[in-house]
C-alpha cells in the first residue's frame, strides 16, 4: 500500500514538474519577444496528449490483466448471476465506448493542433454520422433496458410454489429470525404483542405460531428457493446480502419481500476462497443509527439433508421462552387488553 502512494505521488510530482517546465519555456519566450510562442507551446502541449494517452491505455490494459481475478464477480444465486450478467455487457459496451472516445479526444488534440498557416475548418454538419451515433447507442441501450426489465420482472414477481419461507425482521441493531416449524406455516405476529421476550410480537392466539422457532443464524438449502418476509421494528433497515445480490428494505408496519435460490454452500465457498472461515454475512445497508456498522447476521447454505437435521434441533419459541414464564402471563394480559379494545371498538360502531 506505502509503495502504491509513493508511485502515485512520484507520478504526480513529475506531471507537474513537466507542466511548470512548459510554463516557464513560454513565459521566457514571451520575455524575448519570439513570435512562435505559441506554436511551440501547442507542439509541446499536443505531444504530451499522445503521451500521456498511450501511457494511459498501457495503464489500463495492464490493470485490467492484474486485477482481473478481483474484478470477475461470483454471485452465489440464480437471479445474482442474472444481475452479474447485465453488469458486464453494461461495462461491456461503455468500455467500447470510453476507448473510442478517449482515443478519439486525444488524437484530435495532436492531430489538428495550432500549426502556423492552418484554418479552421467549419463543419456544420453530417446528417449520416449523427444517425449513427443516435441510431447505434439507442439500439445498444433499448437491449440492455429490454433485458433489464425481463429481469426485474423475474426477480420481483411470484417466487417458486416450493419455496422455504423465512421471516427476518430488523431492530437496532440485529437481525431476528423466525421459521415455521412442523405445520409448515409460520403464526401471525402483532406490534400490540413485542415485549422483552417476545420481541417480533408472535401472536399465540394463532396455533400456527406455537411451533415456530427463531434461531440465531439463518439456514438455508442449497438450489432451493427461498422467500425472505422482510419486516422492521423500529426504523427503516435493509436487508443486503451481497453474495447472493440482496438489497430489500425493511419498513416498520409494512411486510416486503424478496426471493432467491442460493446456489453454494457454505463449504463449497470456503474451498473457492480459500478462506476456512469464510461465512455469507447480512448486513444492514441503510444507515440506521449508532449501532448501525455492527448490525450483521449469518447465513449458512447447506444440503436438505443437513438442513433437516439442523432444523430437527430447534426448539419452538414458545416452548423455549414463553410457556411457563412472566412473558406468558404478560401476554395473556396484552391479549386480554387487545380484546376488551376490539369489543369496545366494535360497541361504539353498533350505537
Amino acid at each position: 500500500m506505502t509503495t502504491t502512494v509513493l508511485v502515485v505521488i512520484a507520478i504526480v510530482l513529475f506531471a507537474l514538474v513537466i507542466f511548470q517546465l512548459a510554463k516557464t519555456t513560454e513565459f521566457v519566450a514571451i520575455l524575448r519577444g519570439e513570435e512562435k510562442t505559441h506554436l511551440e507551446s501547442d507542439r509541446i502541449n499536443s505531444r504530451l496528449m499522445m503521451v500521456f494517452l498511450i501511457l494511459g491505455m498501457i495503464a489500463l490494459f495492464w490493470s485490467l490483466d492484474y486485477f482481473m481475478e478481483d474484478m470477475v464477480l461470483h454471485a452465489a444465486s440464480v437471479h445474482g448471476e442474472w444481475i452479474d450478467s447485465m453488469f458486464n455487457w453494461t461495462l461491456f459496451f461503455t468500455g467500447i465506448a470510453f476507448l473510442f472516445t478517449q482515443i478519439g479526444l486525444f488524437y484530435f488534440a495532436w492531430k489538428y493542433k495550432h500549426t502556423k498557416g492552418r484554418k479552421a475548418l467549419y463543419y456544420p454538419e453530417n446528417n449520416k454520422l449523427e444517425m449513427w451515433w443516435t441510431v447505434i447507442p439507442a439500439i445498444v441501450l433499448t437491449a440492455l433496458v429490454v433485458i433489464g426489465l425481463y429481469r426485474w420482472f423475474q426477480i420481483t414477481g411470484p417466487e417458486p410454489k416450493d419455496s422455504m419461507v423465512v421471516e427476518i425482521t430488523g431492530k437496532q441493531f440485529n437481525w431476528m429470525l423466525r421459521y415455521a416449524g412442523k405445520d409448515g406455516v409460520i403464526g401471525a405476529n402483532q406490534y400490540e404483542y413485542i415485549t422483552e421476550g417476545n420481541g417480533v410480537g408472535i401472536d399465540f392466539n394463532d396455533p400456527a405460531s406455537k411451533d415456530d422457532f427463531m434461531p440465531t443464524e439463518m439456514h438455508l438449502v442449497v438450489n432451493k428457493p427461498v422467500l425472505l418476509k422482510i419486516k422492521a421494528r423500529d426504523v427503516i433497515h435493509d436487508v443486503g446480502i451481497h453474495w447472493f445480490r440482496v438489497k430489500m428494505d425493511a419498513v416498520p408496519g409494512i411486510t416486503t419481500r424478496f426471493w432467491f435460490t442460493p446456489t453454494v454452500t457454505t463449504a463449497e465457498m470456503r474451498k473457492k476462497t480459500g478462506n476456512p472461515d469464510f461465512v455469507y454475512e447480512i448486513a444492514c445497508d441503510q444507515l440506521c443509527g449508532t449501532g448501525h456498522f455492527g448490525m450483521k447476521g449469518t447465513i449458512v447454505v447447506e444440503t436438505q439433508e443437513e438442513f433437516d437435521k439442523w432444523a430437527a434441533t430447534q426448539q419452538p419459541f414458545y416452548d423455549q421462552a414463553i410457556k411457563g414464564t412472566v412473558e406468558e402471563k404478560k401476554f395473556a394480559e396484552l391479549s386480554e387488553k387487545l380484546k376488551q379494545a376490539e369489543e369496545a371498538k366494535a360497541a361504539s360502531q353498533h350505537h
